[in-house]
């Protein structure tokens, strides 16, 4: 049994690298593409607006707003490197002559020349300073997200009711963290989803550790108390402003079942996909770690029992980015957090 399971994993593995090769592969190639659908629109742009507009001056001055988008949009690099496109397609204008770019006379004197060298660097040094800043901004959104972070995981050690759902948590933040990057969700959502999951039961705060840690099958009378901790947790960070308002219907959704059999009504795309996404995470953790009531299942077994529950507890789609980051290994954690 062991050995077919470290097969398992070893075969696991093996197809994740080929896979990650392959989708590294194409997110350069998708990169590459949008820089070179840039310079194509540089060369778009520039005869647009030679054939509009009569002052070279006004045209040059032009370029500068491809420069600052991609400044904007993609940081220094490629700002420098789109303002040097912009100097190269002018330059093959100027040189060639051609009725796209229309100048005074049929050769530029010392005069023009140096207007161009002018117009040239301080369209390098726009992208240049525009790029850094965005950069910088980067960086700083980064430091701000890790502080935040770093203190949800701090506040959420001193709530936590015992070590297992602290652990716990911090392994779901993990896991839906994971599955919403297969999923492609952008950075604000995958930020959300994480800090919903550090503190999705933080309600069992104000639940008896007694019934937490109940060994037994609950009653119906203690199901209900049980199911009151997503409430319980939902008005403890209402009154929390800002980022954490945004997670409040993730928390709250996050025990409502695909098929509207869980603690709510709501089924299907009324729940909040990120609430959707926190559910098989939550599920997976709770299957593989060791309960009062239960001993824990292999990776391998709660894989399986999350997708013959798709359609009914789970959304399809979210199981199926599940297996896609569980093929990755990026369902795995260190030893250290699995207590």
């Amino acid at each position: 049994m062991k050995s077919a399971l470290i097969y398992e994993r070893t075969r696991g593995r093996q197809t994740s690298v080929a896979s990650d090769f392959t989708s590294n592969f194409k997110a350069g190639l998708a990169r590459i593409n949008q820089e070179l659908w840039l310079v194509l629109s540089l060369f778009i742009i520039a005869g647009l607006f030679n054939w509009l507009v009569a002052s070279h001056r006004m045209i040059l001055g032009l370029y500068t707003l491809p420069t600052i988008f991609s400044a904007y949009v993609y940081g220094r690099r490629h700002a420098v490197l789109t303002a040097s496109a912009s100097i190269f397609i002018v330059l093959i204008l100027v040189l060639t002559n051609t009725h796209l770019f229309v100048v005074a006379v049929p050769v530029l004197d010392y005069e023009q020349w140096a207007e161009l060298i002018t117009w040239a660097s301080l369209l390098l040094i726009t992208a240049y300073a525009m790029g850094t800043l965005y950069d910088r901004k980067e960086r700083h959104l980064d430091e701000l997200r890790q502080t935040y972070f770093g203190l949800l995981t701090i506040l959420q050690q001193f709530i936590a009711n015992d070590k297992y759902t602290h652990n716990h948590s911090y392994r779901v933040a993990l896991y839906a963290s994971s599955i919403a990057t297969r999923m492609g969700f952008d950075q604000q959502h995958i930020d959300d989803i994480r800090a919903a999951a550090l503190l999705h039961d933080v309600g069992k705060l104000e639940t008896s550790r007694d019934l937490l840690h109940k060994a037994a099958s609950l009653t119906p009378a203690e199901m209900v108390e049980m199911r009151k901790h997503v409430e319980k947790g939902v008005a403890l960070l209402e009154p929390i402003g800002g980022a954490l308002r945004r997670v409040l219907p993730i928390i709250l959704a996050h025990h409502d079942k695909y098929d509207g059999s869980g603690y709510r009504p709501s089924k299907g795309n009324e729940i909040p996909i990120e609430a959707r996404v926190l559910a098989v995470a939550d599920a997976y953790d709770t299957l593989t770690s060791d309960r009062p009531y239960r001993r824990a299942v292999t990776p391998f077994e709660a894989r399986q029992v999350i997708v013959s529950s798709a359609g009914t507890n789970f959304d399809p789609v979210v199981v199926d980015a599940f297996v896609d980051a569980f093929e990755h290994g990026q369902m795995e954690i260190p030893e250290a957090l699995a207590l």
